[in-house]
């Protein structure tokens, strides 16, 4: 993988998941459909915070925290990537891969934060027993115009791909309508979570186009390619990425399975049919690799983590089961071995804007720690999957 050095000095899933962008939009019920509009979303770090945060929590660090640049979006702005720690387990962490979906990054950031600068003896064990690779804001065009999808044209990819000017269609994950209150007639997008594939070395052909939500996706877009070629980069590095974390909102309008309670984030490790069984067949190249148990130990520490004493972030389901969704950097990176761990923090920015900042970024930081501290100390290798079954389905 090509590595830009940089200077920093300068510096749904969700509901959608579930049906077809054409059925999201016909009925009006895709991810956080927006009740209100015009939102602040201030509070929330920009792009250039960003960078300038980052460059302080290196010079805080004494070494500990490396930033490097590993790619671009379309719109040319540099994707970036933080490394702490030395051991030998690899946790990669990603946010903001939908610009709309922000929490994550202000809970990467300060994760980066103590454990690039804290003398703790947790901090120190942390940073001895694992690697923590964090991408916050990997989708940076989306990140800035606030939306769901990058900031790309089919006639770019074709541009970049040039066997694809024989594809029947554009893709399926290509935004030219109006979603969640965007209007991508003006300025088409893709959605960058549709466009993993379970073969890290895949090439686009055109007879896979447009596809479908519960088909492998191509790495047509330069964001989806960055994150496949750190991953990748990862692999060759380390023999695996252990852990893979991707951190999401969802829709506003959920309750925890047998309550009224809202729901305050919902996590999940199942994105695709175990491989090993019927319904995962046509993945049994990947089957030696998956690892569902470890994916399930690692959900269990999450929702252990946020349910400790008067926690105000109890209120943890688990995401719909059942998926089949190999396009998504979680069904793509757990066929290649990963324990993998969805979060789907409660609203997008259009649902809320701001509010609720502080509660879900910190039930965020709280249930990143959980997999981390269980990484570190060994202690998630000793859970009994079998309690991922036990935690409360989400109601919609």
């Amino acid at each position: 993988m090509k590595k830009l050095v940089m200077t920093l000095g300068t510096g749904f899933l969700a509901a959608s998941l579930l049906m077809s962008p054409a059925q999201a939009a016909q009925n009006n019920t895709g991810p956080a459909v927006p009740n209100q509009q015009n939102l602040s979303i201030s509070g929330f770090m920009t792009y250039e915070q960003m960078t300038k945060r980052l460059d302080q929590i290196v010079s805080n660090s004494q070494g500990r925290v490396e930033v490097e640049a590993v790619g671009y979006s379309n719109q040319g702005r540099e994707i970036y990537k933080a490394t702490v720690g030395t051991g030998d387990r690899v946790i990669l962490i990603e946010s903001e891969i939908h610009g709309n979906e922000k929490t994550g990054t202000e809970a990467l950031l300060n994760i980066l934060q103590f454990l690039g600068s804290s003398n703790s003896p947790k901090a120190k064990q942390i940073r001895e027993e694992v690697t923590i690779v964090a991408l916050p804001k990997v989708n940076p065009d989306s990140a800035e115009l606030d939306r769901r999808a990058n900031d790309m044209t089919w006639s770019e990819v074709v541009e970049a791909f040039p066997q694809l000017s024989e594809a029947s269609a554009p893709a399926w994950n290509y935004y030219t309508r109006t979603l969640q209150g965007t209007n991508y007639a003006e300025r088409p997008g893709f959605d960058v979570n549709r466009d993993f594939n379970p073969d890290l070395e895949y090439t686009p052909k055109p007879e896979d186009f447009p596809g479908e939500s519960a088909s492998p996706g191509w790495f047509i877009t330069p964001e989806a390619q960055t994150i496949r070629d750190v991953y990748l980069d990862l692999q060759n590095q380390f023999g695996k990425v252990d852990v893979f974390v991707d951190l999401h909102h969802q829709g506003p309008f959920m309750t925890v399975e047998g309550t009224d309670d809202d729901v305050t984030m919902s996590i999940s490790g199942q994105f695709v049919p175990d491989p090993n069984t019927a319904a995962g067949e046509k993945y049994n190249k990947y089957a030696e690799n998956y690892d569902y148990d470890f994916s399930r130990q690692l959900n269990v520490a999450v929702y252990d983590a946020l349910q400790i004493g008067n926690s105000p972030f109890k209120n943890i389901s688990l995401y719909q089961q059942g998926l089949d969704l190999p396009g998504t950097a979680l069904g793509s990176f757990a066929l290649n071995g990963s324990g993998t761990v969805l979060f789907e923090v409660r609203g997008q920015t259009q649902s809320f804007g701001q509010k609720m900042r502080g509660q879900l970024v910190k039930a965020v930081e709280d249930g990143l720690y959980g997999i981390i501290e269980g990484v570190a100390d060994e202690s998630v290798y000793e859970i009994d999957p079998e309690k991922y079954e036990d935690i409360p389905l989400t109601i919609r």
